[in-house]
């Protein structure tokens, strides 16, 4: 896989973006007869950075690398890794399926850094179709420090992610007293934050509880006061439970599939709710650090679920003793999503962990019309990944929630849907497919002769 082209000049595949599943992608393509190339706006691969907390791990077995599951004797796998780092024995005795979330951070540099066809600092501007033809080529054009690069490939895979989304801009918030950012960027300003004389978090899966842990360890007997506001019912724990986890299967996803739109949007919220939980442990964690700031007569802060943020303003107020120039500090308006009642609550700080939206292609534009899309603007993606009218050529990764239900974002399925878009590439089943791996079915049945049609 060299990633210069054929004799022609066109390659085989094209992956815009160049996160885990893109970069499993490469690795899985690497051994096969194919000329590939991967292209990412940034300087190198970086992960979650801005939420790389020292004890936080991944929420599933290191088994959902990048390769492992379509090829277990990848040498991009994360045993490989371990073993040329000299940590295998460590991850053994230790005990644990999942990793820390900086270990699978450098596993996945790593890889970087070793598979071929991986080229940074381009990014894409512009995708047109050449001369119409039954097999399409498409020209692409990347903007690099030293000018525009073009590019012909067959195939385009875009792996292009999700962007921080939050209900309010935190940009237009921050500064001159107080500090307002999503979670993405946490780490980078940690030490803002707790300068401040109080912090609110907003958000209720894992890394709202993750920051608001983090934030509370630190206070100690003084720092700021740490709040969690979160619109969820209740604080949600991920759902572990194996016929539960049986809803990432082949058969689940046909099932989901198969549905029509309207349905699987009526499901979708539910669904999210078994992956953007939070880990039990940590939940339990919190707790304990709450009870224990309790016995000591130290404040807890403000803890609440079903309470949905409706706004926020900066305003200046009244300072405690020193000078009489009034410090600002945030107003958020919070509404209790059981009565409808609202009321407002001040602090200095704002940590928006209320996640991520799928990032705006605007590249696509050139190709619009190749792109099938249903009745709202979103990809119509078929079973196999492909968005284009064909259903051959141009193929997505963690852009397909709406169709193919939570296994769109999972670490997990990441090897499977690769193995599918390779397998559309090469047009034949390079890396096997497990097609059955459920014991429930999804679904209305056939009648067997120990069933009944009733």
């Amino acid at each position: 896989m060299s990633g210069t082209g054929t004799g022609d000049g066109v390659l085989d595949l094209l992956g815009i973006g160049i996160g885990p599943f893109n970069l499993g992608l490469a690795c899985l393509a690497e051994p096969l007869d194919l000329d590939a190339a991967f292209l990412d706006a940034r300087d190198g691969f970086a992960w979650h950075h801005g939420l790389m907390l020292a004890d936080a791990t991944i929420q599933v077995p290191f088994l959902a690398d990048l390769v492992t599951l379509a090829d277990p004797t990848s040498p991009y796998s994360f045993l490989a890794y371990l073993k040329e780092v000299r940590r295998l024995y460590q991850f053994y005795i230790r005990e644990d399926f999942q990793p820390l979330r900086v270990e699978y951070d450098a596993y996945c540099r790593w890889a970087a850094d070793h598979v071929a066809g991986l080229r940074w600092g381009r990014e894409v501007i512009d995708v047109h179709r050449e001369a119409p033809g039954p097999e399409p080529v498409y020209r692409v054009t990347a903007r690099t420090a030293d000018g525009l690069e073009t590019y012909r490939t067959r195939h385009l895979v875009l792996g292009i992610g999700t962007s921080p989304w939050s209900p309010v801009s935190p940009e237009t918030l921050d500064g001159d007293g107080t500090v307002a950012l999503h979670a993405s960027d946490y780490l980078n300003r940690r030490d803002d934050l707790l300068g401040l004389e109080s912090v609110t978090v907003v958000g209720s899966g894992q890394s709202a509880a993750e920051v608001y842990h983090d934030l509370l360890s630190a206070t100690g007997s003084g720092g700021p006061r740490v709040d969690w506001v979160t619109r969820s019912p209740r604080f949600f724990p991920m759902e572990y439970t194996k016929l539960t986890l049986e809803m990432t299967s082949p058969e689940y996803i046909d099932h989901f599939h198969a549905l029509p739109s309207a349905v699987r949007d009526e499901l979708l919220p539910a669904q999210r709710s078994l992956y953007k939980g939070i880990d039990a442990e940590l939940v339990n964690r919190i707790h304990e650090l709450l009870y224990r700031r309790s016995v000591h007569g130290l404040p807890c802060g403000l803890l609440t679920a079903a309470t949905a943020l409706d706004g926020v303003r900066r305003q200046p107020c009244a300072p405690r003793g020193g000078p009489r120039t009034p410090r600002p500090s945030l107003l958020m308006d919070l509404r209790c999503t059981d009565t409808g009642q609202t009321w407002q609550h001040s602090g200095d700080g704002l940590v928006m962990a209320t996640g991520y939206r799928p990032t705006p292609a605007d590249f696509l534009e050139g190709i619009e019309t190749d792109i099938d899309r249903d009745e709202h603007g979103r990809y119509r993606v078929a079973r196999d990944h492909t968005v284009d009218h064909a259903h051959r050529y141009i193929h997505v990764q963690n852009a397909e929630e709406h169709t193919h239900g939570l296994t769109a974002p999972d670490l997990g399925m990441g090897a499977m849907r690769n193995s599918i878009i390779l397998r559309t590439i090469c047009g034949r089943e390079v890396y096997p497919v497990e097609r059955s791996i459920a014991f429930q079915r999804f679904g209305a049945t056939a009648p067997t002769q120990t069933q009944e049609v009733r």
